[in-house]
């Protein structure tokens, strides 16, 4: 079962006196995180209105209500998530929390090579980091020779391995 909401950042310091915080962003980009107008606190169960911009890196966010640096304060070191409702993602694109854990499966007779435990973003293409039952980590590219379905209902990816990938292929 997907979560519906997903750890978007973290509030790592204010910014100037008027009550804007600074958030460390876990999105794409602070660009996206600043298209959120509600974000939560404690896995939603409080909601926050918001209005943020992009700043550098990071993201400057204005909670509505907060218009001190002392009431900033007390939002400093929180975790902020988000509704996965409110991002529009592309078809076949999905989040990372959605990804972690999946069993990666061989696409012709499903044969288990263990479940993803991470994923790099390394400009051509993501590299799923995978790690079989005995703790052995492999890199799997996110490419469409090697990818070919992923399932995040149903709790799998389905890989076509590319030699060398897995120590027993030819």
């Amino acid at each position: 079962m997907l979560k519906k909401y997903l750890e978007a950042g973290k509030i790592v310091g204010t910014h100037g006196i008027r009550g804007e915080v600074r958030v460390d962003t876990w999105c794409d980009s602070p660009f996206f995180f600043s298209k959120l107008k509600k974000v939560y606190l404690k896995n939603g169960e409080t909601e926050l209105s918001v209005k943020s911009r992009p700043h550098k890196n990071i993201a400057i966010m204005k909670i509505d209500g907060i218009d001190t640096i002392e009431a900033a304060d007390k939002y400093l070191g929180k975790v902020v998530y988000m509704d996965r409702e409110h991002a529009n993602l592309p078809k076949d694109t999905f989040f990372i929390a959605d990804l972690i854990g999946l069993e990666v499966l061989d696409c012709d007779d499903n044969k288990l090579y263990g479940k993803i435990s991470d994923v790099f973003k390394t400009g051509a293409n993501d590299v799923y980091e995978v790690t079989d039952e005995d703790g052995k980590k492999y890199l799997v590219p996110v490419i469409d020779d090697v990818v070919k379905e992923i399932n995040p209902l149903e709790g799998f990816v389905k890989i076509e391995p590319m030699k060398g990938i897995f120590d027993d292929e030819d």
